[in-house]
């Protein structure tokens, strides 16, 4: 995929979609606290709170040894992981804990971090410093194997009610077991349609196929609970009103994926991760009516599917097809219904017959995805299309025209829906 510098969200450009979030979205980007407590009360899954310090005070009524291990101290208004100590145990029977790097804290210790938070040392913005202690989220165990010592994370950019791109953030022993790119962390792009990882960055630059030290590949991890995630990514953005964000998320072995923070202005870097412009993504869904959560996910999916996902699934070699295929459509009634083909490598996106599409039962309101200009007809639906060609299975996004209803073939394929086949000079 050739990326151009129009293709690009520079700090800039980055302004003109922060500057669309109300100033009421604008305070949950600067308070985890504030965040937590809306999160709550929406029933959208995140850590718990166990305690909140607001002044020295605070310091002298914590019970630590009450608090249920492992925990996270953390500054309510810091960024770039500055100020969070992980504490995975206490030591039985003595005031003592034990972060993720083995070192000890006292009684003393903790009050004298807590303190130094209060004193702001650790804040990114504000005046009115506080320190949260908070449930340590487990990471899930397909994850872990990649990270060293620390939690992975997912970060989803939305924009108008749809994910625009997505990175997991993997600890390393550079970042000292922090998912940070700050400090060294791995960022690999995820493949919007799949939830497969795709190319990787070490720290903010770096370009990586491998882990550090090891023979393991930075693409083909498959993120547990994917479409989980970008859903409760958009409820996230949708009650805290922005209409530009990023979601930052954990991935919990039982209870799923739960949101760490938001962010009104995310970092760039997920470009680098992705190997592919932000700005091109964010034009495509401008303006686009999106009804709720599950359809900005398959928005999303629609749009954003990568190639380079589908080579790391395709492992059985290349299907040879003709240039006219038989295929057949799955309708609304969840019957195959056989129908004639055409391939067509000048159209992008596939298109269906405007009479079979309606015959299938595929153009109610639950299958509209958005409208697409196409040529002379002017905007046309796109909807969710389930079709199968030699033997595979396909789920993606076909364009409603009344062009096909008078060819012989009511399916035309585009190059979107073709990887992994060969066209040839065969019968089918």
């Amino acid at each position: 995929m050739s990326i151009k510098p129009s293709h690009i969200l520079g700090m800039n450009g980055r302004y003109y979609y922060t500057n669309q979030n109300p100033y009421s979205a604008k305070k949950y980007g600067f308070s985890k606290l504030k965040t937590k407590e809306l999160l709550s009360e929406n029933d959208i899954p995140t850590a718990e709170i166990y305690h909140i310090f607001s002044s020295l005070e605070d310091i002298e009524n914590v019970e630590w040894g009450s608090i249920p291990t492992p925990f996270v101290i953390k500054p309510a208004s810091g960024s770039a992981g500055k100020g969070i100590v992980l504490i995975t145990k206490k030591v039985e029977k003595k005031d003592i804990w034990i972060d993720n790097d083995g070192n000890n804290h006292t009684l003393q210790d903790l009050n004298l971090h807590v303190g130094n938070i209060l004193d702001g040392e650790y804040s990114t913005w504000g005046q009115n410093h506080k320190a949260i202690v908070e449930e340590m989220i487990a990471a899930h165990p397909s994850l872990t194997k990649y990270a060293y010592k620390g939690t992975p994370d997912i970060r989803v950019i939305v924009f108008n009610s749809v994910p625009v791109m997505a990175m997991i953030r993997i600890p390393t022993k550079k970042s000292q077991g922090k998912a940070n790119l700050d400090q060294g962390a791995i960022g690999a792009g995820i493949d919007m349609a799949t939830g497969v990882t795709t190319y990787a960055v070490s720290g903010k630059s770096e370009k990586i196929t491998h882990f550090p030290g090891s023979k393991k590949k930075v693409n083909g991890i498959l993120i547990p609970n994917w479409e989980k995630a970008l859903e409760v990514a958009i409820e996230a953005s949708s009650v805290a009103g922005y209409v530009f964000m990023g979601a930052d998320l954990f991935i919990h072995p039982e209870k799923g994926p739960m949101i760490v923070e938001l962010n009104g202005y995310p970092g760039l870097s997920i470009q680098l991760a992705n190997r592919d412009g932000l700005k091109r993504r964010l034009d495509r869904v401008e303006g686009l009516e999106v009804r709720d959560a599950k359809h900005g996910v398959k928005i999303s999916r629609a749009l954003f599917a990568e190639s380079f996902a589908d080579k790391i699934k395709i492992e059985e070699g290349l299907k040879i097809i003709s240039t006219s295929p038989q295929l057949s459509i799955y309708g609304d009634d969840k019957k195959w219904y056989p129908t004639q083909g055409r391939v067509n490598t000048g159209r992008y996106r596939s298109a269906i017959s405007a009479d079979l599409a309606e015959e299938l039962g595929l153009v109610d309101l639950e299958d509209l995805l958005w409208r697409q200009q196409e040529g002379l007809e002017g905007k046309l639906p796109v909807v969710e299309v389930k079709f199968s060609l030699k033997s595979k299975k396909h789920d993606t996004a076909m364009v409603v025209t009344k062009t096909l209803n008078k060819t012989k073939h009511h399916v035309e394929l585009g190059r979107r829906d073709l990887p992994g086949y060969l066209i040839g000079d065969i019968e089918d």
